[in-house]
């Protein structure tokens, strides 16, 4: 039986009841995030839990966030994810359950607060090499994408799209730039330079992400946050994504065209290595500590 949480409630998935008034339901009227942990420990839990803070206070719902450093430990015990090799948290925090309208509910409303934990599988290295395919999709998404909303439909559009062509991802392409993916953000690498679309309101701001841009500059690797037309994109040597549950995974075809050699380029692998490398790292410290 799966435990979950639910505003301030341990108990199984099957009992968990929100209501139909809630505003996430009606109006996605709400934010969320998602929190990895390798081996039971959460990895850069403090900078997922101030994205969270941050699109909170930008939505204006006021929900406290102190109790959930140990909503995540939790979790994991209960679900006997302690020593999973990778495991995620999902918290979910909506304005709460009031008379459907589209301006704020007048007076006090309690928001709704509801968390899972849930294992996810690194495959295995034969197949990370190999890669996977990703199209390109009109980015039809809201301006505030740096906001972790739940309003998702445009990327489970997209998302769907890249299913149907029988690939893994969908490539967002706005005013001529290609800027992320439907659940992960993007780089390209072009002549040994990592390249990825600046941290504007255009992208979300991937923990991930950061991690890779931090790792690439401990190893000496020329990274660049542009713009990057879509054209110039379709001539890079090396394409991956990154996520939580993405990690570094390499794209080696772009609209049924190959990327550089068609496998995972040396790039890539060098930070997808070293991202293994400082989730064992942080683990051990960790520990340590």
């Amino acid at each position: 039986m799966t435990t979950v949480y639910l505003n301030g409630e341990y108990m199984t998935k099957e009992e968990a009841r929100i209501s139909p008034d809630d505003r996430g339901f009606l109006l996605s009227d709400g934010v969320y995030e998602v929190t990895p942990a390798y081996d039971g420990r959460l990895f850069r839990f403090p900078q997922h839990l101030e994205r969270l803070e941050r699109g909170l206070a930008t939505l204006r719902i006021h929900q406290g966030t102190g109790e959930l450093a140990d909503v995540h430990e939790r979790l994991l015990r209960e679900n006997d994810l302690e020593s999973a090799a990778c495991a995620y948290v999902y918290v979910q925090i909506t304005r709460g359950a009031a008379p459907r309208m589209h301006q704020f509910p007048e007076g006090s409303v309690t928001p709704t607060v509801y968390a899972f934990a849930k294992a996810f599988s690194r495959p295995p290295h034969e197949e990370w090499e190999l890669g996977s395919g990703a199209i390109t999709v009109p980015d039809r998404r809201w301006s505030r994408v740096d906001i972790k909303t739940i309003s998702l439909l445009p990327n489970v559009l997209a998302q769907q799209a890249a299913a149907d062509a029988g690939v893994a991802n969908a490539v967002f392409v706005k005013d001529g730039n290609a800027i992320e993916g439907t659940h992960n953000n993007l780089f390209a690498v072009f002549d040994g330079v990592v390249t990825t679309h600046p941290a504007t309101h255009e992208i979300l701001h991937g923990i991930t992400r950061a991690v890779v841009l931090e790792l690439a500059g401990r190893m000496g690797i020329s990274v660049e946050q542009r713009a990057i037309p879509v054209e110039e994109f379709r001539t890079a040597d090396e394409i991956f994504f990154t996520g939580t549950t993405t990690e570094v995974h390499p794209t080696v075809s772009l609209d049924g065209q190959r990327v550089g050699d068609g496998t995972a380029g040396p790039v890539t692998r060098r930070l997808f290595e070293a991202f293994v490398e400082e989730v064992g790292s942080r683990r051990a410290a960790e520990a340590q500590g």
